[in-house]
C-alpha cells in the first residue's frame, strides 16, 4: 500500500509534484545576468549604461552569463519533467555544481577588490549560498527532481 507524501493539490493534472514557488526564484536568481541583459538590450539607449553600471568589469558579466546557463536552460526544462525524466533528475546537480562555482567566484572577487564598498556583492553571495543549501537540503524540491512514480511512497 502507498501513501501520499504530500497532499493531493500539491499535483498538478499530469500527476507530477508542483514545483514550489521559491524555485522559480532560485532559477530567476542564477539567471540575473540573462535578464539583466534583457532588459539592456529593451532599453536601447540606457542599455550599456545599465549593465555598467551592475557589470563594470567585462570578465564578471561574461561569467555571470556562463553561470546563468543552467538555469535559464532549467527554466525551459520544467516543462519536459515527464518527457526527460533522466535529464530532470540529474538538473538538480548540475543547477547546485552552478551555485557552487558562483558562490566561490563572488568569493574570490569579493576578497581580491579590498576598496569595494557595496554591498551588493554580499549579499548575492549569501543568496546564493541560501540558494543552494535550499536546492540540496528541501525534501519537497529534492523530490520534484525524483521520477513521478517514486514521489508516492
Amino acid at each position: 500500500m502507498t501513501r501520499l507524501n504530500y497532499m493531493p493539490e500539491d499535483y498538478d493534472a499530469k500527476g507530477q509534484l508542483r514545483l514550489p514557488f521559491f524555485f522559480w526564484l532560485i532559477l530567476v536568481l542564477q539567471a540575473r545576468t540573462w535578464l539583466l541583459l534583457v532588459m539592456a538590450g529593451a532599453s536601447r539607449q540606457q542599455g550599456s549604461d545599465l549593465l555598467a553600471l551592475f557589470y563594470p568589469d567585462a570578465h564578471a558579466f561574461w561569467l555571470g552569463l556562463a553561470l546563468g546557463v543552467p538555469a535559464a536552460a532549467g527554466l525551459l526544462l520544467t516543462g519536459y519533467r515527464q518527457r526527460w525524466p533522466r535529464l530532470w533528475s540529474g538538473w538538480r546537480y548540475v543547477l547546485g555544481v552552478s551555485f557552487l562555482v558562483s558562490v566561490i567566484a563572488q568569493a574570490i572577487d569579493v576578497s581580491g577588490d579590498e576598496s569595494a564598498t557595496s554591498p551588493l556583492p554580499l549579499l548575492l553571495m549569501l543568496f546564493d549560498g541560501l540558494a543552494l543549501w535550499a536546492l540540496l537540503t528541501h525534501r519537497r524540491l529534492r523530490d520534484c527532481f525524483l521520477p513521478a512514480s517514486a514521489s508516492l511512497v
